[in-house]
């Protein structure tokens, strides 16, 4: 049957929020240096949960141990993190996963390199007007995000969850009009993964970003249905330090990977996170 887009925003016009900055490391300047001297500063762009949250109190105290004073800069879209990289106002970012730097490289032009995965969020499906996922309504109403990966990994979800059949089992970059069965006519309404969760009151179930559902205060253990660790989250949905080809070698970017590669991050995880963020 065929499927309905109620809202279908424009990629980029979506994504040009205003962004807020929190230093974190006094008047330091952004740049880092090729050492790990007293004064070697890396300025790396986060989104407040959990990335920003992660270097402010994990990274930063470790990194200034080896003589690396960490700022972390908080933005609230996935745009401007890239632009700030390429430009070099910040060293490098930690936000996005791989596959949505794949593909902002594609649509932009642009060759940022990928320094290290570090950790995955689990996708989630919640309860809004409906709670039972399993007896789903006909003409029940989802919502998911709109940008191009994290749509497809949304619609991977519910595919495993037996609500939908893609024409492409794997496609990665799914949009509605790439489904083959819809038996239950479920109508999606694709908005900006950041508004996801504030649209969960109006519509019968949402796919949430593991980010903005800790920020809107929803966990894992709470959903209806959510991303497996055997699934493709782990591979291809990793959340990584990204810099520009230049600074790939970068010894205190290479710092900053160790760090959160660390025995004593992955338990920091499980402490302060639980089900919600998962090292990879």
């Amino acid at each position: 049957m065929s499927t309905l887009s109620i809202s279908r925003r424009s990629f980029v016009r979506a994504s040009l929020a205003g962004f807020g900055v929190v230093a974190l490391g006094g008047l330091a300047a952004c740049g880092s240096t090729s050492g790990t001297s007293s004064s070697a500063t890396l300025t790396v762009a986060a989104s407040p949960t959990p990335h920003a949250e992660i270097l402010t109190k994990f990274a930063a105290p470790a990194l200034k141990e080896e003589g690396i004073e960490l700022v972390v800069k908080e933005y609230t879209d996935y745009i401007q993190p890239n632009k700030d990289t390429t430009s070099g106002a910040v060293d490098a970012n930690y936000f996005q996963h791989i596959n949505y730097l794949d593909n902002y490289n594609k649509e932009n032009g642009t060759d940022l390199v990928n320094a290290g995965a570090i950790h995955y969020e689990p996708m989630a499906v919640y309860a809004g007007k409906s709670s039972d996922l399993a007896n789903i309504a006909d003409a029940a109403v989802i919502a998911i995000p709109n940008d191009p990966t994290n749509e497809g990994r949304a619609l991977l979800l519910l595919q495993d969850q037996g609500l939908i059949t893609l024409k492409d089992a794997a496609n990665l970059e799914a949009t509605p009009n790439d489904i083959a069965e819809n038996a239950h006519n479920i109508t999606f309404q694709e908005v900006e993964a950041a508004a996801v969760p504030r649209a969960l009151a109006s519509v019968d179930f949402a796919v949430i970003n593991g980010n903005y559902a800790i920020e809107a205060g929803y966990h894992v253990e709470d959903a209806l249905a959510h991303e497996e660790s055997g699934s493709t989250a782990v591979a291809q949905y990793a959340n990584i330090i990204c810099t520009t080809k230049d600074k790939q070698d970068d010894k205190n970017i290479a710092a900053l990977v160790k760090v959160l590669q660390s025995d004593e991050f992955n338990t920091y995880l499980s402490d302060t996170y639980g089900e919600d963020v998962l090292p990879a």
